[in-house]
C-alpha cells in the first residue's frame, strides 16, 4: 500500500530533526513527567513517577463511635478511608534536579555509585569502605541511572499529583544540613522536606534510606548517602535500609500496575541489591509494619464452584462463584497498605451494592435485563459497542431513575450528553466539580452510574468511586478487555471479570470498515491485511529511527492533511516509549519545531503548542498552551481553561503532538500515526498494538520498521499479568451468603 496521498511522499524539510531530534540527555530522560502513565521505555526510569510509595501510616478506618448508627459507622469509615488515600496522592513528586561538578569524597560516591550501576561493582561495594563525610557542602550534581536501551512494555503511574503544603524555611534548612553532610544535592532538599514532613531532617539522621522515599532517588544512591552520614555503623543488612528497600521494591511494582507482589519475588529483589538474609529482611519489614503479607485462598476459573446461578437475565452469565474454604492457597503476597486498603475497600463496596439493589424486572435488550436485576453489571465491546450503555443510560432516565454517563477521558464526551449534564468526565465527577453533588452523607444523589473506558480504572480511583454511591445505586463497567490497562495500580476490570461474580454482557456489535476489520483481528491474535479502498489504513516503511521521524513528520504536516482534508490538530502520533530516538520526546521535538516553532519562552513552551497535562496520577489531559502569566502558563483542555502553577511546569507537563499508547487509551482521533522503528520490538505486545491501531477513527498510518515483530507481537505476546488482590477479595465476599 502506499501513502494516503497516493503519491511519493515529498521530502521533509531541511529544520525537521531527525535521529537527533532527542533533546540532549539531562534529568528528565530519567524520569517520564506527565508520560508517567504510559509506556515507559526507561525501565529503570527514577522521576516523578516514583512517587507511589506507600507510607507507614495507612491504617484501617477507626471504628465509629457507640452513638452512631450503623450506615453513618459505615459512612464514616469510607470517609476517612477516602482521605487518607487522596492525602497519600498528594505526596511531592519530580526528578532529582542536576548541579555542579562534584568533588572530594562526593565525588567518591558518584564514583561508585556508577560502579554499581554499570555492573563493575556489586551493591556491597558501598560498605567496603569507610568515607569520611564532606566536610564543606557545596553544590553538587545528581547521580543518575542510565536509561536502558530497550523499551519497556508497562506503564508506569503519572507523576503530576496534587501539590502539598511547601514545607517551612525551618524544615527546608534543616533538610539541607544534613544533605550537606551525606554529600546529597541540595536540589532535593524542597522533595525531601515534602515527602518526610516537617521532622524530615530528623528522621533522616537516624535512618538515612528514608530518602528513598524522595522521588527520583534510588537505592545507590541512598546507599551512598547512608554511608557518608553513618560511616562504619552501617551495613548492608542494617534493617533500616532492608525495610527502606522492601517498601521502595513494591512501590517500583506499582509502576507496573502491580498492588502487590508475592514474597520470592520480593526476596529476590533484595536479594540483586546486596541483601544477605532476603528472608530476615522481609520479615523485620512486616514486623514493623512497613509492608503487609497476605494470604489470600483462591479457586482457578476452571474450579469454580459448580452451584453459581444462571443469572436472571437469561443471558446465561454466572453469579455468585467464588472461593471456597477447602480451596487451594495461592503465594502469599506483600503489598503496601495503600493499595491494599483501597483493594479491599473497593471490593467491599461492590459487594454493597451487589447486595442493596433490589431486583427488578426490566423490559429491553440483554443489557437493560441485567441492570434490571442486579447491581453491578460488566459490558464488554468495541467502540461500537459505547452505544448499548449509552442507550442504557437514556432508557433508565426515561423510567425516572437518577442517571449518569462518565468517562475516562474528557475528548469522548457527546457534546449533547456533556450539555445536557448527563454524561461528565470521571475525574471531574469525583473532584465535585461535574455531575449531581453530595448528598449530607456524602454520597452521589444517583441510582444508576455507567461508566465507559472502565479498563482505565486504577484500583485507588476505583475504590474513591465506588465508596461514594449510595446503597441501592446500580453499577455498570463497560469498556474493552483488549485494550492496555489502567496507568496506575490494579486491574479493576480485568479482576471484577475475572471473578464472575456478576452478570457480563458481551455486545455483538462488531466495528466497522476497514479499521474495524483491522483491529477486531488483532484482538484475536491475527494480523490481517484488509481491503482499505479509501485509504483508511496504510503501511509506510522505514529503514531506522530518523527516518521513521522523517516519515512521521510529513505525514502529520503533510500527506494525511492533503489526503483527507484533516488539520494536523486532528492527528495524533502514537509510538512505544518515551526514550530512544525514535520516541515521545524526539518525536514531539521534531513535530513542534515544524507544526508551531518557536523559542520556547514559557518555560520551553510557546503559545499553540500541544501538550500532554497530568493534573494528578493516572491521568494525562491534552491540551494546548494559550500564554502565560505570573500565576503560570494557560492551557485549553476539554474541561476548560486551565493554570499550571509555574513550579510544576517541568514535572506535570510535556509535549503532546506525540503519545505513548498508555497515554492514548480512551482517546480517539480522526487520524492516527502509529510508529515503530526497529528499537521499539521489544516493547510490543497484542494489546499496545490493539490500543494503538484502535485510536484511529478515519484513517490510520503505520509507520513500520520493526519487521516480522509486528504479527509475532500480535499472534503470541500479551501483556505481563499484573498481581493484584481485587479478584479472590470479590470471590471471597460475594460466595459468601450475606448475613443480613
Amino acid at each position: 500500500m502506499t501513502e494516503p496521498s497516493g503519491e511519493t511522499a515529498p521530502e521533509a524539510p531541511e529544520d525537521v530533526a531527525h535521529e537527533d531530534a532527542a533533546p540532549s540527555a539531562g534529568p528528565e530522560e530519567e524520569t517520564t513527567g506527565p508520560e508517567g502513565d504510559a509506556s515507559a521505555p526507561e525501565e529503570d526510569a527514577s522521576g516523578p513517577e516514583e512517587e507511589t510509595a506507600g507510607g507507614k501510616d495507612g491504617k484501617a478506618a477507626g471504628e465509629a463511635a457507640p452513638e452512631l448508627s450503623e450506615a453513618q459507622a459505615e459512612l464514616a469509615a469510607q470517609r476517612e478511608l477516602r482521605a487518607r488515600i487522596e492525602a497519600r496522592k498528594a505526596e511531592k513528586s519530580g526528578p532529582v534536579a542536576g548541579g555542579t561538578k562534584l568533588s572530594g569524597t562526593a565525588a567518591d560516591l558518584l564514583a561508585a555509585v556508577r560502579a554499581v550501576e554499570g555492573g563493575s561493582a556489586s551493591g556491597s561495594a558501598f560498605f567496603e569502605a569507610a568515607p569520611e563525610p564532606p566536610a564543606a557542602p557545596g553544590p553538587q550534581e545528581a547521580v543518575r541511572p542510565p536509561a536502558p536501551a530497550a523499551p519497556a512494555s508497562a506503564p508506569a503511574v503519572a507523576p503530576a499529583p496534587a501539590v502539598a503544603p511547601a514545607p517551612t524555611a525551618g524544615a527546608l534548612a534543616g533538610v539541607r544540613e544534613v544533605l550537606a553532610r551525606g554529600g546529597a544535592p541540595e536540589a532535593l532538599a524542597s522533595r525531601t522536606a515534602a515527602a518526610l514532613g516537617e521532622r524530615a531532617a530528623e528522621a533522616l539522621t537516624e535512618d538515612p534510606w528514608r530518602l528513598l522515599a524522595v522521588a527520583g532517588v534510588r537505592p545507590e544512591q541512598a546507599d551512598g548517602f547512608a554511608r557518608a552520614l553513618l560511616g562504619g555503623a552501617c551495613g548492608p543488612d542494617d534493617p533500616r535500609r532492608t525495610v527502606a528497600l522492601t517498601v521502595w521494591l513494591l512501590d517500583r511494582a506499582a509502576l507496573q500496575g502491580h498492588t502487590a507482589l508475592t514474597v520470592d519475588e520480593v526476596r529476590t529483589g533484595l536479594a540483586g541489591h546486596g541483601v544477605p538474609d532476603p528472608e530476615q529482611a522481609v520479615e523485620t519489614a512486616v514486623s514493623e509494619g512497613a509492608v503487609l503479607l497476605f494470604q489470600e485462598e483462591d479457586v482457578p476459573e476452571e474450579e469454580a464452584p459448580e452451584d453459581r446461578e444462571e443469572a436472571p437475565d437469561g443471558s446465561g452469565e454466572e453469579t455468585g462463584g467464588g472461593a471456597g474454604d477447602d480451596g487451594p492457597s495461592e503465594p502469599p503476597l506483600l503489598g503496601l497498605d495503600r493499595y491494599a486498603l483501597a483493594e479491599e475497600s473497593l471490593a467491599e463496596g461492590l459487594a454493597r451494592l451487589v447486595r442493596t439493589v433490589t431486583p427488578e424486572e426490566w423490559d429491553g435488550g440483554e443489557l437493560e435485563r441485567a441492570v434490571g436485576g442486579h447491581g453491578l453489571v460488566l459490558h464488554t465491546g468495541g467502540e461500537a459497542a459505547r452505544a448499548e450503555p449509552s442507550a442504557l443510560a437514556a432508557a433508565a432516565r426515561e423510567r425516572g431513575l437518577r442517571t449518569l454517563v462518565t468517562v475516562h477521558a474528557p475528548q469522548r464526551l457527546d457534546a449533547a450528553e456533556r450539555a445536557a449534564g448527563t454524561a461528565v468526565p470521571l475525574a471531574a465527577l469525583l473532584s465535585g466539580t461535574a455531575g449531581p453533588g453530595r448528598d449530607e452523607e456524602g454520597a452521589l444523589a444517583l441510582d444508576l452510574l455507567v461508566v465507559l473506558d472502565a479498563p482505565q480504572l486504577d484500583v485507588e480511583t476505583g475504590a474513591l468511586l465506588v465508596e461514594a454511591l449510595p446503597d441501592g445505586c446500580r453499577l455498570v463497567l463497560s469498556g474493552d478487555p483488549d485494550v492496555l490497562g489502567a496507568a496506575g495500580p490494579g486491574a479493576v476490570f480485568a479482576d471484577a471479570l475475572a471473578a464472575r461474580v456478576c452478570p457480563r454482557v458481551a455486545s455483538r456489535r462488531p466495528d466497522p470498515g476497514p479499521l474495524g476489520e483491522l483491529v477486531s483481528g488483532i484482538g484475536i491474535g491475527e494480523l490481517n491485511q484488509v481491503e482499505a479502498p479509501g485509504k483508511e489504513v496504510v503501511i509506510v516503511p522505514v529503514r531506522d529511527a530518523g527516518e521513521a521521524v522523517h516519515r512521521t513528520v510529513q505525514l502529520v504536516a503533510d500527506s494525511v492533511p492533503r489526503a483527507f482534508g484533516l488539520s494536523p490538530e486532528d492527528t495524533r502520533v502514537i509510538t512505544v516509549g518515551h526514550g530512544g530516538s525514535a520516541g515521545t520526546r524526539a518525536l514531539n521535538a521534531a513535530l513542534k519545531q515544524r507544526l508551531n516553532p518557536g523559542p520556547g519562552r514559557f518555560g520551553g513552551y510557546d503559545p499553540g503548542d500541544r501538550v500532554a497535562y497530568a493534573p494528578v496520577p493516572g491521568r494525562t489531559v491534552a491540551g494546548t498552551v494559550l500564554g502565560a502569566d505570573a500565576e503560570g502558563l494557560r492551557l485549553r483542555t476539554a474541561d476548560g481553561e486551565v493554570v499550571v502553577a509555574k513550579e510544576r511546569v517541568e514535572s506535570a507537563l510535556r509535549h503532546g503532538w506525540a503519545l505513548t499508547a498508555h497515554q492514548a487509551a480512551g482517546g480517539r482521533w480522526p487520524a492516527v500515526v502509529a510508529v515503530l522503528p526497529g528499537d521499539a520490538a521489544g516493547g510490543l505486545s497484542r494489546p499496545w498494538v490493539y490500543t494503538a491501531f484502535g485510536r484511529a477513527e478515519r484513517h490510520l498510518s503505520v509507520v513500520h520498521g520493526v519487521d516480522q515483530a509486528l504479527p509475532r507481537a500480535v499472534a503470541e505476546v500479551l501483556a505481563p499479568a499484573r498481581t493484584t488482590r481485587l479478584r479472590p477479595l470479590l470471590t471471597g465476599l460475594l460466595a459468601v451468603p450475606d448475613e443480613e
